[in-house]
């Protein structure tokens, strides 16, 4: 006997066939969803459906109702030991996709099949909430079509339709709405916040705190971070000064640095002069409520713009512009800095009391790394040239010393809470943070003001679709020190130790992975050619469909003529497009009626014309005992029977195209206008 996965396809029965189908599709619609659900919720959904697929290859009876309820149960206590509630967004994702499952085991009846149906449409919905990618949409396709394929597969009882013909079916009916959702897409009024679907925080990005080894874990990550491009008449600063500023870090408690969330503000915190730069960004999802720009921004709030409503900006102390909220979706904007960063005077020009948290030390930690500096400083002279003087002793020492820039230093800080001490004297070997954290303590010891600035520095060489790409990959952590009379300061300590770091944007070489070591088996540059082609479909993606907004929007009525579009002109356009779609529909389904339905009007017309002349003419009759009845009337007679050639010959066939049905269409008409004339 064969087994069942190796009976040919014709022995399948259509119940089987179709059950296959529907599993296969439901398995697509929820594999999104699987990461995002508990390890035994995911386990359950795919020992679920491989049952149900075991089930019917065997063409065995669906469990008893009595096992499938204390499932449920098990089900919805494992949920909400999981999530605490089981009414929320994750609880309740998990609790459709194993109900969505379940239900496959239960499907006694077409309205079950409905139901299937229906949660699967909604979890396709519910992936918009975690993402909006290009693969998403992709994904949509295929997902919908699966699910309307099998929906006219329900709707098919009798005998076994081809899963051909159920595809084709649904393929059409797509391409039939295809037209509608075009235009919903482009003349429905974008209005926030009921337009746009709120994103999920971001996997990575900035932080508004940082510990020994969280950058290096960035940097392992390629995907983009933000991506930049100048106006007309602005050039984008080269790699060694692109340095997007993120959050300042000033509080260090001896395992992690944070940010200072009441700052003290500054007398005159900024005082610029020189030509701008502008640039236009689109930022990826930030963990954190801040909006990472390139160094140094003049502008008040209302220059960067255009922003969605909700995230209104105030530039702290620290010179960082934070939003209302976290930026938990994609931002496109435009933003003006200073071209030359020297030009700028950030903070106080003279002692401040909001100084003194950048002075700051975690209480009895480090002790060698604090002997040291001080020492280093005792040698150096008094005054506002001291700050610079300690810089150069520390960067020099860096440069003279056998440090070592690496991506996986190793942990600090296991076998003792002076991480780093460990670091500077015995292991030296690290990443930016790790240079950076005791660049700024060692000032910190030698009585300079310094704290730490996390971000990115340098960017792709080559542009995508003229935008300069920053990846999470470019993170990076740098320092700043207050001098009197100038402010604060930016230096870069992974400059000592690795200046192509800095001054050509060079990253570390990252494991290649299974996949791309094969890839740069075949070509070493391949992968680098895909990433950039996918990269590009995707800006394409970002740019024309979800960056599609009001603007855009008015500047497509502008596009038609229509002068100085607003809200109201847009309502118009969209009222006269319903009204044209209505029209056009109503035309369809005239044109499109079937051939006995048009005939059948056409000889009620005849006919209520020739019982207004008298003749005993029936409804039923044809139109050949019409003519016998209107012998006393030859012209009558004769049109009568050429109105029988004209409703059973070869032109009135509707499988005919629509050329021979225009012209029989054209030759009803005249036969009208005669017999009108003889009916009078």
């Amino acid at each position: 006997m064969k087994a069942a996965w190796l009976r040919p396809r014709s022995e399948l029965t259509r119940e089987a066939r179709d059950s296959l189908f529907l599993i296969g599709v439901v398995l697509l619609t929820v594999a999104p969803h699987l990461l995002r659900l508990p390890l035994w919720a995911s386990s359950v959904v795919i020992g679920l459906l491989a049952w149900r697929g075991w089930l019917a290859l065997k063409s065995r009876s669906l469990p008893p109702r009595w096992l499938l309820v204390g499932l449920l149960v098990a089900v919805v206590v494992a949920t909400r030991l999981s999530f605490g509630v089981l009414i929320g967004r994750e609880s309740g994702m998990t609790l459709v996709c194993v109900l969505l499952s379940m239900k496959l085991l239960e499907m006694h009846a077409r309205r079950d099949a409905f139901v299937v149906f229906f949660l699967g449409f909604f979890l396709v919905l519910l992936q918009y909430l975690h993402s909006q990618a290009l693969w998403v949409a992709l994904w949509t396709l295929a997902a919908v079509w699966g699910l309307m394929s099998s929906l006219v597969l329900a709707q098919m009882p009798l005998g076994q339709p081809s899963l051909r013909v159920a595809g084709r079916e649904a393929a059409r009916a797509t391409l039939l709405g295809l037209p509608l959702m075009v235009f919903l897409f482009l003349l429905f009024p974008r209005m926030a916040p009921l337009w746009g679907v709120p994103g999920s925080a971001a996997s990575s990005g900035l932080s508004d705190e940082l510990r020994f080894g969280d950058v290096a874990q960035m940097a392992l990550d390629e995907s983009p971070a933000m991506r930049l491009r100048a106006l007309p008449g602005s050039s984008l600063p080269p790699s060694s000064q692109m340095y997007v500023r993120g959050p300042v870090l000033n509080l260090f408690d001896g395992e992690r640095w944070r940010a200072d969330p009441n700052p003290d503000i500054a007398p005159e915190p900024l005082q610029l002069s020189g030509p701008l730069l502008r640039y236009e960004v689109i930022l990826e999802a930030q963990r954190v409520p801040l909006l990472p720009l390139l160094e140094v921004s003049p502008g008040q709030p209302g220059e960067i713009w255009p922003l969605q409503e909700g995230l209104s900006l105030r530039r702290n102390g620290e010179l960082s512009w934070l939003a209302r909220r976290s930026i938990t979706e994609r931002l496109r904007f435009e933003h003006a800095v200073l071209a030359d960063p020297n030009e700028a005077r950030m903070g106080p020009i003279s002692p401040h009391h909001s100084l003194a948290v950048a002075l700051q030390w975690p209480q009895g930690l480090n002790p060698r790394l604090r002997a040291w500096a001080r020492e280093q400083a005792a040698r150096l002279p008094p005054g506002p040239a001291r700050a610079p003087a300690m810089v150069q002793q520390v960067l020099l020492h860096i440069r003279q010393q056998p440090y070592i820039y690496s991506l996986a230093p190793g942990l600090y800080g296991e076998d003792t809470p002076h991480a780093v001490d460990e670091f500077w004297f015995d292991r030296r070997n690290g990443f930016c943070e790790h240079y950076a954290s005791a660049f700024v303590l060692a000032l910190r010891a030698a009585e300079v003001p310094a704290r730490l600035v996390t971000g990115f520095q340098g960017a792709d060489v080559a542009p995508t679709e003229g935008w300069t790409v920053i990846r999470n990959s470019h993170a990076h952590a740098w320092a700043e020190f207050w001098m009197e009379g100038r402010g604060w300061q930016r230096v870069d300590p992974t400059a000592a130790v690795a200046p192509e770091r800095v001054r050509t944007g060079q990253l570390l070489p990252q494991p290649a992975g299974v996949l791309r070591g094969a890839v740069n088996a075949i070509d070493p540059t391949l992968w680098l050619r895909l990433r950039q082609l996918g990269e590009g479909m995707d800006l394409r993606w970002q740019q024309w469909v979800l960056g599609y907004q009001r603007q855009q929007q008015f500047g497509l009525l502008e596009a038609l003529g229509f002068k100085s579009p607003n809200w109201e002109t847009l309502g118009q356009v969209v009222a006269g497009c319903i009204a044209l779609v209505a029209g056009a529909g109503l035309l369809w389904q005239r044109l499109s009626r079937p051939r006995g339905s048009r005939w059948t009007l056409r000889l009620a017309r005849v006919h209520a014309r020739l019982r207004r002349l008298g003749l005993p003419a029936k409804a039923h009759q044809a139109p050949l005992r019409w003519a016998l009845l209107a012998s006393e009337r030859p012209a009558l007679a004769e049109a009568l029977l050429e109105l029988e050639a004209l409703r059973y010959g070869p032109a009135s066939s509707s499988h005919q195209g629509w050329q021979a049905r225009w012209q029989a269409w054209q030759a009803w008409l005249r036969w009208w206008r005669q017999f009108s004339a003889l009916a009078r």
